[in-house]
């Protein structure tokens, strides 16, 4: 199904809804999983991304996206400038990753507070993205839903006590997905909701003493 949205694309800063829209929303979501705005940011860019970004203001919005900057806001065409004043150190350079991946392909290292998070992203087109990896993890999110991420030591009946705490905040889970690098090892999970979720979810959820972070983010217009 095509929607009005898909056709005529997202309210923006031009020139290109995968190169510029989309490219802001990967660095919101870079942001968001790393908890707030880097303060050095590594930027990979693959394909067409790396081909012609520069002329479609690519690089602009992805930065501009790390400071929080939304795809309709106008500062992203001063984005280099917001970034020297906010003190958001950033480089860009080219990766191939084969013919596989999608053209409009982001790989990114962004570090805050000594915390450093690695990030894969595509910006689909139309302003839809889709994170497809994190710190090596295999996930699928494209920012369409208010969203739970979380890394932690590999132990049962996580999965049910992060459920039953988020349905006793009345929040409906969407999607949930888990990939780990092995039994009893580090696991991350993904959970998707179609309501907010609560600072009290958070606050318990970073209350287990085998988890690595917790981050919440917010759905991306």
């Amino acid at each position: 199904m095509v929607s009005l949205f898909d056709i005529l694309g997202p309210v923006m800063v031009g020139p290109s809804s995968s190169h510029t829209a989309g490219a802001c929303r990967l660095g919101l979501m870079a942001r968001a999983i790393l908890g707030g705005m880097p303060e050095r940011a590594q930027i990979l860019l693959h394909g067409s991304f790396a081909a012609t970004g520069e002329g479609h203001g690519t690089q602009r919005a992805l930065v501009g996206g790390l400071l929080g900057l939304p795809p309709d806001d106008l500062r992203l065409r001063e984005a280099y400038e917001e970034a020297r004043a906010a003190g958001l150190q950033w480089e860009f350079g080219a990766v191939d990753l084969g013919e596989d991946a999608h053209p409009n392909t982001a790989v990114f290292e962004v570090t805050r507070a000594g915390e450093t998070v690695h990030l894969r992203g595509a910006s689909l087109g139309g302003g839809r993205i889709e994170v497809a990896e994190i710190d090596g993890f295999t996930v699928a999110l494209g920012g369409n839903y208010h969203t739970l991420v979380l890394e932690a030591q590999d132990r049962p009946g996580t999965v049910a006590m992060v459920a039953a705490i988020l349905a006793g905040h009345g929040v409906n889970l969407a999607t949930m997905r888990v990939d780990r690098t092995g039994r009893h090892q580090d696991a991350l999970m993904t959970i998707e909701c179609d309501e907010p979720i609560p600072d009290a979810v958070l606050a318990a959820i970073q209350g287990f003493p085998w988890l690595h972070w917790a981050r919440r983010i917010e759905k991306i217009a």
